[in-house]
C-alpha cells in the first residue's frame, strides 16, 4: 500500500506543483474507526491534496457511528460552515440516507467535492476455510445456511448487509434467516473473520487488499465487479466469472457542509480535480485494486442523483427503508 501512496504523490506532484492552497485548518473526517474503507478515503484523499496544496497535511479524524450518520448529522445540523472538513463517504453512506438511516436528510443536504476512486465488494472467508470457490461457499450455505455466519462493516441494510443478502439469495437462503454479525467498520469486520467468529466476510477489496498486506490471513473468493480487476485482484475470479451475477461497485469520495462558502468549495473542487487529471493516478489507483472515477462538483452530484436512484430501488426491493 506504501507503495502505491508514493507513486500516486509522485506522479500529482510533478503535475500540480501551482494548485491553489485549501482552507486552513484542512482535515479529512473518516466515518468509522480506524482500518476500514473510510480511513482509506482520507489517506488516498490526504496523498492527491499534499501536491495540491504543499505544507496541508490532511490528518485524518475518526467519528464512527452509525456507518456515516453520525458524521452526516454533526456536518449538517453542528457544522455546516466549516470549510475545513472533508468528509469521507462511500456507496454504503449513500445506502443508508436511502433507507432513511441519516434522519430527514437527503443527498442535497451537503456538498459533493469529489470522487476519488471506484472499489468493489468482495467475498471473503479465512485462508484456511474449506470453501476454495465462491460455488462451494454457495453450496455450504444451500446445505445448512446456520452453519455460514457472514460478518460485515455495518447493520442490516448497509452495503455490506446487501452484498451479502445478494449472495445468500443466490444460494436460495432468505435474507431474513441468513445469519450476520454487523460490525462498526470493515476493520472489526476483518478483524472477526481472521480470530474465526465469523465465516464469510462480504466486504470491500480495496481495505480487504490493504489488510492482506498486513499479514491479515484472508482468502478472497470472488471480486463483485462486471469484469475481473486488474492490480492485485488480476486472479481473482468475479462472481459473475463463476456463475452468479452479483455486482457492488463502491463509489469513494469526499463531501463537505452544505453553508461552506462557495470559494472555499471552489478549492477543494479545483484541488481534486487537478489532482486526478494526471495519468499515475490512475494507475496508482489500479495498484491498489481501485478504478478512477474522476467526477468532482455538478458532475459529482449527478452521479450521486443516479446512485441514489438505485439504491432506493433496491432497499424497497428488500423491504428497506421508508416506504
Amino acid at each position: 500500500m506504501k507503495r502505491w501512496v508514493a507513486l500516486l504523490a509522485c506522479g500529482v506532484a510533478m503535475a500540480h506543483a501551482a494548485a491553489p492552497a485549501l482552507p486552513p485548518g484542512a482535515r479529512c473526517v473518516a466515518p468509522a474507526k480506524p482500518g476500514g474503507g473510510f480511513d482509506l478515503t482520507c489517506e488516498l484523499a490526504r496523498t492527491a491534496l499534499q501536491a495540491a496544496a504543499p505544507g496541508v497535511a490532511l490528518p485524518t479524524t475518526y467519528l464512527p457511528g452509525g456507518i456515516g450518520a453520525m458524521a452526516f448529522n454533526t456536518v449538517v445540523r453542528q457544522q455546516p460552515a466549516d470549510a475545513a472538513t472533508i468528509v469521507a463517504f462511500s456507496a454504503g453512506s449513500l445506502l443508508n440516507l436511502a433507507q432513511g438511516r441519516f434522519g430527514p436528510h437527503t443527498e442535497r443536504d451537503v456538498r459533493w467535492v469529489a470522487a476519488l476512486g471506484l472499489d468493489h465488494g468482495v467475498i471473503a472467508v479465512r485462508r484456511d476455510a474449506p470453501y476454495a470457490t465462491l460455488g462451494e461457499l454457495v453450496a455450504a450455505l444451500r446445505r445448512n445456511p446456520n452453519a455460514v455466519v457472514f460478518g460485515a462493516g455495518g447493520t442490516i441494510g448497509s452495503q455490506d448487509w446487501m452484498k451479502a443478502a445478494l449472495l445468500a439469495r443466490a444460494a436460495g437462503v432468505s435474507h431474513k434467516t441468513m445469519r450476520f454479525v454487523a460490525f462498526e467498520g470493515g476493520g472489526e469486520a476483518l478483524g472477526a473473520l481472521a480470530g474465526g467468529h465469523v465465516q464469510v466476510l462480504a466486504g470491500d477489496a480495496a481495505e480487504v487488499a490493504r489488510q492482506m498486506q498486513k499479514g491479515v490471513p484472508v482468502r478472497v473468493l470472488a471480486v463483485l465487479a462486471e469484469r475481473r480487476l486488474g492490480g492485485v485482484w488480476a486472479d481473482v475470479p468475479t462472481a459473475k466469472e463463476q456463475g452468479y451475477d452479483i455486482r457492488w461497485p463502491i463509489l469513494r469520495g469526499v463531501y463537505v457542509g452544505p453553508q461552506v462558502a462557495d470559494a472555499a468549495y471552489r478549492q477543494w473542487v479545483d484541488a481534486f480535480t487537478q489532482a486526478q487529471a494526471h495519468p499515475r493516478y490512475t494507475a496508482a489507483l489500479a495498484q491498489a485494486g481501485l478504478q478512477a472515477a474522476p467526477a468532482t462538483g455538478a458532475a459529482l452530484q449527478a452521479q450521486i442523483e443516479q446512485h441514489m436512484a438505485r439504491y432506493r430501488a433496491l432497499a424497497q426491493e428488500f423491504g428497506l427503508g421508508p416506504k
